[in-house]
């Protein structure tokens, strides 16, 4: 499609060499990589070799990778893991103790779930139902800046505590958190544990991260970290979810064998290979990706500063390079879409995932923008070909559109 695209926080075009590794595991290499034939065979070698990009990328052993179809499967594998997992845990102690799950006894041991306000769907929808179930969760703030207070965090753990999510970059603003800091935070926690205490575990939502920041599993320390194929230039369909080696969950689905008896179906063979020589491509060119998208975002800033009545959610310097997330006073975000749209420039208001809500987005709302403020922004989101002549583009166009909605909005008394 001809036109500007400027929302690649919420998807990526396939690279053209990604598409083109592909191809052949379609018709050609087509076997089920679980069959023990040539066929078969010729596939389970693409996905090994698949497991391997992604196990170097993350620095972790391949057998702590599972093949998941995005990550939001994979997100809530890790989250149902470890609540059917402690519940079987409380389910073996009840019959010793007064221990009952969803109920606090003398021993403060029913599990304790910590996550933040500014969670993607995939991850806080999970926590809202956990609470409905009945279990005791903890929303840990942010600041003004979207990013989670760390203070707040560390006082929020308790000695029944088992799984704190934290989302490594947030997908509407571009916020990144202290990943690293809250890794060692609850590496420190699990050694305060004793024989027979509950487990603890700390997860990451790193679909925004993986083309910017550091992914290394050893220095995040963290036991869960999903990322998804469709937002580094990869197929959409296809994810993954890193388990650190040692860490026990029960599995929300069952079936067959596959991915280590954590993800049961037959592999998506085109979408692993896909998403291996996807994240080969962050690896090498991950640097110049930043620079790219970096110099657009400033030079987009410095230009959306030369219009009146605007606010810019997104860290100019310490936030993702390719996130800019600003609000125009009384010109109304989906109009604000619709008519870029008929221009042929493609944005967001938030999270694609949340997009058509009438509610205000909960991440600004989390970071206590005003609501009139909420309903005036717009996401604007970099790719690795967008260029500097597309942001004169969009500069241009916008100008004139903000005036023409705030002329037809109502006075705000």
């Amino acid at each position: 499609m001809s036109g500007i695209y400027f929302d690649h926080a919420a998807t990526t075009p396939v690279d053209s060499r990604v598409k083109e590794t592909m191809l052949p595991y379609f018709d050609e290499y087509f076997g089920n990589p679980s069959s023990i034939h040539s066929f078969g065979q010729k596939a389970a070698e693409a996905v090994d070799r698949a497991r391997e990009q992604v196990a170097k990328m993350l620095n972790c052993n391949i057998r702590e990778v599972v093949f998941t179809s995005g990550a939001t499967e994979a997100n809530n594998i890790a989250i149902w893991g470890v609540v059917n997992r402690v519940n079987e845990i409380l389910r073996q102690a009840s019959a010793f103790t007064n221990v009952t799950a969803g109920r606090q006894d003398d021993n403060n041991r029913v599990g304790h779930f910590i996550t933040t306000a500014i969670e993607h769907p995939a991850v806080r929808r999970v926590y809202q139902k956990l609470e409905k179930l009945g279990h005791e969760v903890t929303f840990v703030e942010v600041d003004d800046a979207g990013v989670i207070k760390f203070d707040q965090l560390k006082a929020a753990i308790k000695d029944n505590t088992v799984l704190v999510s934290v989302m490594y970059a947030n997908n509407e603003v571009g916020s990144v958190n202290l990943i690293e800091q809250i890794g060692q935070l609850v590496a420190e926690k699990k050694q305060e544990r004793q024989e027979g205490d509950l487990p603890l575990y700390f997860h990451t939502d790193a679909v925004q991260a993986i083309n910017y920041l550091d992914t290394d599993v050893e220095k995040l320390q963290c036991d869960f970290l999903a990322l998804s194929g469709h937002k580094i230039y990869g197929p959409k369909g296809i994810g993954v979810l890193y388990i650190r080696a040692g860490v026990k969950i029960d599995p929300p689905m069952q079936g067959g064998s596959h991915e280590w008896n954590i993800r049961p179906g037959t592999l998506n063979v085109p979408g692993i290979v896909g998403l291996g020589r996807a994240v080969e491509l962050v690896q090498e060119e991950k640097q110049m990706r930043i620079d790219h998208v970096a110099e657009l975002k400033k030079i987009l800033i410095e230009e959306l500063k030369e219009i009146e009545e605007i606010r810019i959610f997104s860290a100019e310097k310490n936030g993702l390079p390719n996130i800019v997330n600003v609000s125009f006073y009384r010109a109304e975000g989906e109009s604000m879409l619709m008519m870029l749209d008929m221009d042929g420039i493609a944005i967001s208001t938030g999270s694609a995932c949340s997009s058509g809500a009438l509610e205000p987005s909960h991440v600004l709302t989390a970071m206590g923008v005003e609501k009139e403020w909420t309903h005036g922004s717009i996401r604007i989101s970099f790719g690795k070909d967008n260029t500097l002549g597309e942001v004169k583009d969009f500069v241009k166009k916008i100008k004139p559109i903000v005036n023409r909605l705030r002329d037809m909005a109502p006075e705000i008394k």
